[in-house]
């Protein structure tokens, strides 16, 4: 067995964490003890290994805050099957081989659909389906605007408007990701500057969106601020940017712009097990179906996680790096 752990956090997150072996006693009533298919690295890893993010596990700790398994062993008392597929308890350290858990905490998956696929489905689809639903009532036919659109949080938002008959704006920070956000079926892809607003009006044929998505903050959630129909709600969900979110008093008081956050680990405290349960349901059948899905750069093994973390951290990515254990890990 093997896993990546850190001891420290600095400001190079690859030279913090390290492959290193480990062993499980066998479940216990309750438990089951999962092998890990795959887990991805996302921005919240990156900075949670920095000292940035706004929620840090006590030190030392294994990384990965969410992934895939399959049932290997039950313990006492537990329904679930060995073979089993199941979606990882979120923020449980799956960066690793093998994990022993409490069954009560794992949501079953179909046996259908890729692994690597699969093993994303707790953060960023559940933010992306939040952020459309959460906040404003949208019919279908309406637009949605959103910035950081090649993201993955931003590829899931694209599906799941269209899926549900809404049409998207979506903004980029550089020329060279319009097309790849216009092959995900992105509507509309404009790059940001200071005439988005009026680009945006021109893009929809004078249509102004009701709700704006943001993940940059500093200027340009004040650039979606400005593009919004009045009385429109712009929701933050990151500061790409570094910046906090710089909306005007124009936008706030004479059109009655209403800026909201979102934080994905907060919806997990508040919502109730059922509605968990019924929102990941429906997201795995998506992606099973192949209807949802991101784009992954590259896998690496548990074995090279400092190449893996290094890669989910460089700039200029085009796609997810999702960890895949393989036979020399469990060697």
């Amino acid at each position: 067995m093997l896993q990546a752990r850190y001891h420290r956090r600095g400001p190079v997150p690859q030279d913090v964490i390290a492959a290193e072996a480990f062993s499980l006693p066998p479940p216990g009533a309750g438990q089951v003890l999962v092998e890990v298919l795959a887990a991805p690295i996302n921005p919240s890893d990156v900075l949670t290994l920095t000292g940035d993010y706004g929620s840090l596990p006590p030190l030392p700790a294994i990384g990965g805050n969410e992934g895939v398994g399959r049932v290997v062993e039950a313990g006492e008392g537990v329904t679930l099957a060995p073979g089993q597929r199941v979606l990882l308890p979120v923020g449980s350290g799956t960066w690793t081989t093998h994990q022993l858990a409490d069954a009560r905490a794992l949501v079953p998956l179909p046996s259908e659909g890729d692994a690597v696929q699969l093993s994303m489905l707790a953060v960023n689809p559940p933010t992306a389906a939040l952020l459309l639903r959460g906040f404003v009532d949208l019919a279908p036919g309406e637009w949605v605007l959103q910035n950081a659109a090649n993201s993955a949080v931003g590829g899931y938002l694209v599906q799941l408007a269209r899926a549900a008959g809404l049409r998207t704006v979506n903004v980029v920070r550089r020329a060279e990701a319009v097309e790849a956000v216009r092959e995900a079926g992105g509507d509309v892809v404009l790059v940001d500057g200071d005439d988005l607003a009026a680009r945006v009006q021109e893009a929809t044929g004078g249509a102004r969106p009701r709700l704006g998505v943001d993940a940059v903050g500093g200027a340009a959630s004040g650039r979606l601020a400005d593009a919004l129909a009045p009385g429109g709600t712009l929701v933050n969900y990151g500061a790409m940017s570094g910046e906090p979110c710089a909306v005007s008093a124009g936008a706030l008081v004479f059109r009655g712009i209403t800026v909201r956050g979102f934080w994905l680990a907060r919806w997990f405290r508040t919502a109730t097990p059922a509605v968990r349960t019924a929102l990941f349901a429906e997201l795995a059948a998506h992606v099973a179906s192949g209807t949802l899905h991101a784009r992954v750069q590259a896998t690496y093994p548990i074995a090279k996680i400092r190449e893996a973390v290094a890669a989910a951290a460089a700039g200029g990515r085009d796609g997810k790096i999702v960890l895949v254990p393989d036979e020399t890990d469990r060697a």
